[in-house]
């Protein structure tokens, strides 16, 4: 297994040399222990020079993360034949307490209800052919009033319809007459105003893009459906990148006018609306049969009235054989010439960045940390996902011997060597000889999950 402090110190650019030395010993305390990651928990797993006192310093140290994630994946990740897509989720870790900084209300998908906690924001760059997410900025989401009262907004909008915006006890206002509003006028669609989330995030990307732009392009942005709106797209063109999403089921697309309609009315921008459930057979592009499920892809240039541009939409359209159910899905790109293969693989490829925070939650703290100041919470939440980032390059070196070895299998490992070493400090030899190193290889395989085959062949260690 290669060292960590040596592999750390290539990092001084973008970290100094002091916090190189507490980070490799805080990393070193993080894999072998068991239970909550904590500052002290952390300490009391360190070796030398590991303190309590020296924990609390480097988590209350101004670190540039963006920095050190992007030198280390330049480092140990880039592969320039490669092709990357920019990811982007936001995940919420619960907290209890009023003390923490940026402490807020949010809805949490997994608990599926509006819980007390911390947001962070987080760009990732997925390697198409690895097909891995690899952590490059995260940032603490921190709602400012104008960003709740919109939100308080929206949710008025998707209350019972358009009473449910008056005041209890007033007669509904009237209904608008049929028309254009007399006085109103053209509006560009591509200047629409930007909200404040959306603000916040194109100010995180740019500061990533900045960093990237001399070491690789990228053309692709991925969101969620919670990003299938004009107004996201707009905030993606602005940073010259296409956007790939997903929109509403109902949304209210629409086609290309055909020859028979622009021979009719020369100037109609608008098609027939497209019907989800009643595509033509024209724009069948695939049909595939899998477990019993009917899957057919269809794709399209479309309008829809919000947009300022064209849609590369494509809808996947899947019915239960036996039981004759139906559903379907609407993708779309600002991408006019990608394919729909193409487009449904890059967009399955953003549930990679959920795996960085499944692994950052569930075995580098992700949920655990107690900080309570803005840098401490900040430097928390970095390192868990570096962490993250740091344990898949160490699993390449280990999955050379035992080709099914998880992160759990890695932390065995430095398990098993921090208490193989403890003991021969006990016994007043030297850990780190010769002889004595494939003993401590045998007793770090004790808690695999994945046993290694019987004869399998000794690891060497790695400069």
């Amino acid at each position: 297994m290669p060292d960590i402090l040596p592999l750390l110190l290539l990092l001084s650019p973008a970290l100094s040399k002091t916090s190189a030395r507490q980070l490799s010993r805080i990393v070193l305390g993080v894999l072998a222990m068991s239970g909550r990651i904590t500052q002290r928990g952390i300490s009391r797993w360190t070796q030398e020079g590991g303190s309590y006192r020296t924990i609390q310093r480097f988590f209350h140290t101004e670190i540039d993360w963006l920095s050190v994630q992007w030198l280390f994946f330049c480092l140990f990740v880039y592969d320039p034949k490669g092709v990357y897509l920019l990811v982007g989720d936001e995940s919420v870790i619960t907290k209890s307490g009023k003390a923490t900084y940026g402490l807020d209300r949010f809805f949490s998908s997994l608990l599926d209800k509006v819980v007390p906690g911390l947001g962070c924001f987080s760009l990732a760059l997925v390697e198409v052919s690895k097909r891995e997410a690899y952590s490059l900025s995260n940032e603490q989401v921190i709602r400012t009033e104008q960003e709740k009262q919109e939100a308080k907004e929206r949710k008025q909008q998707r209350g019972a319809g358009p009473r449910s915006c008056n005041q209890p006890g007033t007669p509904p206002a009237p209904p608008r007459p049929r028309g254009r509003p007399k006085g109103s006028k053209n509006k560009d669609k591509a200047q629409q105003v930007l909200s404040a989330e959306l603000l916040r995030i194109q100010t995180q990307v740019k500061k990533a893009l900045a960093l990237m732009h001399k070491k690789m392009a990228l053309t692709y942005f991925v969101l969620d459906g919670h990003f299938g709106n004009h107004r996201a797209v707009q905030m993606v063109r602005e940073l010259d990148l296409h956007l790939i999403s997903k929109m509403r089921s109902d949304a209210a697309l629409y086609l290309l006018p055909s020859a028979f309609q622009k021979q009719m009315s020369p100037h109609r921008k608008y098609g027939d609306r497209l019907d989800a459930a009643k595509l033509p057979d024209a724009l069948l592009r695939s049909t595939t049969t899998e477990r019993g499920y009917e899957t057919r892809v269809y794709q399209a240039l479309c309008r829809h009235k919000q947009f300022a541009c064209l849609l590369n939409v494509v809808v996947l359209h899947r019915r239960h054989l036996a039981s004759g159910r139906e559903g379907h899905v609407i993708l779309f790109s600002t991408d006019l010439f990608l394919g729909a293969p193409t487009l449904i693989d890059y967009y399955s490829l953003r549930f990679q960045i959920e795996f960085t925070f499944r692994d950052a939650k569930g075995h580098f703290g992700l949920e655990d940390f107690m900080g309570v100041k803005k840098t401490s919470v900040t430097n928390a939440m970095n390192l868990s996902l570096f962490l993250v980032n740091l344990s898949r390059h160490l699993l390449a070196s280990l999955r050379l011997f035992f080709p099914e070895a998880g992160i759990a299998d890695l932390k065995s490992w430095y398990r098993g060597h921090f208490y193989a070493s403890a003991l021969l400090k006990m016994l007043a030899l030297d850990p780190d000889a010769i002889v004595c190193e494939p003993r401590i290889e045998q007793i770090c395989r004790l808690g695999f999950i994945h046993l290694p085959p019987q004869k399998a062949p000794e690891m060497q260690r790695a400069a």
